[in-house]
């Protein structure tokens, strides 16, 4: 079984939002599934930096029944990933997190997004540079924003972060599938990855980004 760093981040969330025990044992190499179908899903969506990496993280939570990578926020239609990377289309790689409502809620998903990128850094994620690669979170209007404005009031209020956050909270717009080969790309290529996410040393930042946090708790 796989420890973790991202569980030990996750549950840093308590000491704003409460209780975050919907994380998963699940293990490094296989994507947490549900052993049932659910009634209903809804979807959330989150750009935080490189997207095999949102995803891989997403898919460790109970209640989350699929991701999917892609793009969303721009200003073209079925952009590729060698148009977005050109950083002239505003589009975020972003990830759709769809869940089963009754086993996670909206507001448990932002507080654990938040825990798991570096809302501080305006100019992307941690090795990976430019506007698509900045944080947001897409949120629909009404109880969708209102959990992210106020999840986001709550940190800032605690002081618990040295910096300001700089994750805008967005309209959610039309979200684009990314290409196949990126999908799953943590289990696909499993070392290609797991040296990408060290190297770009992702985990590391967001220990020291949430220190106070991790040392109260």
């Amino acid at each position: 079984m796989k420890p973790s760093t991202n569980v030990i981040l996750s549950l840093a969330a308590a000491a704003i939002a409460g209780t975050i025990a919907f994380l998963s044992t699940a293990s490094a190499d296989e994507k947490t599934s549900l052993d049932y179908v659910p009634n209903q899903t809804e979807e959330a969506i989150f750009a935080g930096g490189c997207f095999w990496c949102v995803e891989s993280d997403f898919d460790k939570v109970t209640g989350v029944v699929e991701t999917i990578s892609g793009y969303t926020g721009g200003t073209i239609d079925n952009p590729t990933y060698k148009q977005v990377s050109k950083e002239t289309t505003g589009h975020y790689e972003a990830v759709k997190v769809v869940y089963d409502p009754t086993v996670v809620s909206y507001p448990e998903l932002v507080e654990y997004f938040w825990r798991h990128v570096d809302p501080t850094d305006d100019g992307g994620q941690f090795c990976d540079r430019g506007q698509s690669y900045e944080t947001a979170i897409f949120a629909k209007p009404g109880t969708e924003r209102d959990a992210a404005e106020a999840s986001k009031s709550a940190i800032e209020a605690s002081g618990v972060l040295s910096d300001p956050i700089v994750t805008p909270i967005l309209d959610a717009a039309t979200f684009w599938d990314a290409e196949d080969y990126h999908q799953d790309y943590y289990l696909k290529n499993p070392l290609r990855y797991n040296y990408y996410r060290r190297a770009c040393g992702r985990d590391n930042r967001v220990k020291e980004v949430w220190a106070k946090e991790l040392a109260s708790n």
